[in-house]
């Protein structure tokens, strides 16, 4: 998936006693009704933000994750969590080469081409 909208805010870095990383991202969505989404970016991902800045117009890549959670008392909540893991800043009308991390393990994917680029087709549709 993916949300498009303008970088309210970043917060810095989380380190946990882990040695877990997670850095946050409030985006501004663009529509009738502007929504505050706050997206997650963990562990390899966080250098993502360090090219965006507060009011850049960006596009993200997301994934939407839940898990379930059981409290002491025995009552079972639910929660999500909107993960990013690929940045795009837009620029007037265009779009910017993305932000991607590096895939593990190797280089990432060579862009497709266009596949009507060649076709000698006369039909009227």
């Amino acid at each position: 998936m993916e949300l498009q909208g303008t970088v309210k805010k970043i917060f810095e870095t989380q380190t946990f006693a882990s040695g877990f990383q997670k850095r946050e991202m409030v985006l501004l969505t663009q529509e009738q009704y502007p929504q505050p989404i706050n997206i997650e970016f963990l562990s390899d991902k966080i250098g993502l933000l360090d090219t965006i800045s507060e009011g850049d117009d960006v596009k993200v890549g997301i994934n939407i994750r839940g898990r379930e959670w059981t409290s002491p008392q025995g009552e079972v909540k639910y929660f999500n969590s909107i993960t990013g893991w690929r940045v795009e800043k837009l620029s007037g009308g265009g779009f910017s080469d993305p932000v991607v991390a590096p895939a593990a393990g190797g280089a990432a994917p060579a862009a497709s081409s266009d596949p009507f680029e060649d076709e000698d087709d006369d039909l009227p549709f």
